[in-house]
């Protein structure tokens, strides 16, 4: 018998995924996809197996501004085990180094401060961060130690919600920028403590401004007939641009791949979204009262 490929459909959206514990973020992904029929869909920004919660996954027309989303600040929730260092910084590694745990709230809060602002961060090797193109995590598997420089990264906010001083359990909330590793801020805290530590459950909370309530599970996706009621709008990786409205012949203009004449100008370049007759085409920069057209959907 011939085989018969199924045909994937066009889906153009943003699905505000719950990842579940024990997956990667790509089986997520796929499994996603799956259930969509769609034809072409991807995650913004990797969680851990042993992380849970906001996954973006964008289809479509919503993949080309994906990279909005992969920029965005991020919120966590996690829990630190103190007292156990381990090799990856979380409890998926192996403990490397045991020591006492002798402190007080006070101390940690103290500690806390350290990683507050605008701070340098040097990433984990079990990251995908890419040397030579392979991913780090490949060459710690080997044992092999990559020299990482320190990257900037910034922590807006972290909220103390509480420390068990019998199970040596530390739960924090943190608002951060891309590129933060939630493992090295616990691993780090941990050093300076002086008795080590490692993340025993991470949960992303928010990314960007996406509603929390919006989020769904696989579980919950499965049994649901109309799926695409549950999708974000195309633009909505954009919601924190400035939008500018354009008539039908500078729409006409910029989807020609025209830089146009505002009436209103801006001093500093600016990422906007750009609409036609209320219609999302895309995103574009303005600088003064010059927009050019950056990434533009397909209105065929």
């Amino acid at each position: 018998m011939m085989n018969i490929k199924k045909i994937r459909r066009d889906v153009h959206g943003v699905l505000l995924l719950d990842k579940p514990q024990g997956m990667t973020s790509n089986d997520a992904l796929q499994k996603v996809k799956r259930l969509f029929n769609a034809k072409k869909a991807g995650h913004t920004g990797a969680l851990d197996p042993l992380a849970t919660g906001m996954l973006p996954i964008c289809f479509g027309e919503a993949t080309k501004f994906s990279q909005y989303l992969l920029d965005s600040d991020k919120r966590y929730r996690v829990i630190a085990k103190l007292g156990e260092r381990t090799d990856t910084s979380d409890a998926d590694g192996q403990i490397i180094c045991t020591k006492s745990v002798d402190v007080t709230q006070l101390q940690i809060e103290q500690a806390l401060t350290h990683f507050r602002g605008d701070i340098l961060q040097v990433p984990t090797m079990f990251s995908a961060l890419k040397y030579q193109g392979k991913p780090l995590y490949e060459y710690a598997r080997q044992g092999i130690v990559i020299e990482r420089e320190a990257r900037p990264i910034t922590v807006y906010e972290h909220q103390f919600i509480q420390y068990d001083s019998a199970k040596q359990e530390l739960t924090l909330e943190i608002h951060c920028s891309k590129g933060t590793y939630i493992r090295t801020i616990i691993d780090d805290l941990g050093e300076l403590l002086g008795c080590g530590a490692h993340v025993i459950y991470l949960r992303r909370l928010q990314v960007s401004n996406y509603p929390i309530d919006k989020m769904i599970s696989l579980d919950e996706l499965q049994n649901i007939t109309d799926k695409t009621q549950l999708l974000m709008p195309v633009d909505s990786p954009l919601q924190d641009s400035p939008k500018v409205q354009l008539n039908d012949s500078q729409g006409s203009d910029i989807l020609l791949g025209r830089t146009i004449k505002l009436a209103d100008s801006v001093a500093v370049e600016t990422l906007v979204r750009i609409y036609q007759d209320q219609q999302f085409i895309g995103a574009g920069i303005q600088l003064l009262d010059k927009l050019s057209p950056k990434r533009l959907i397909s209105t065929s």
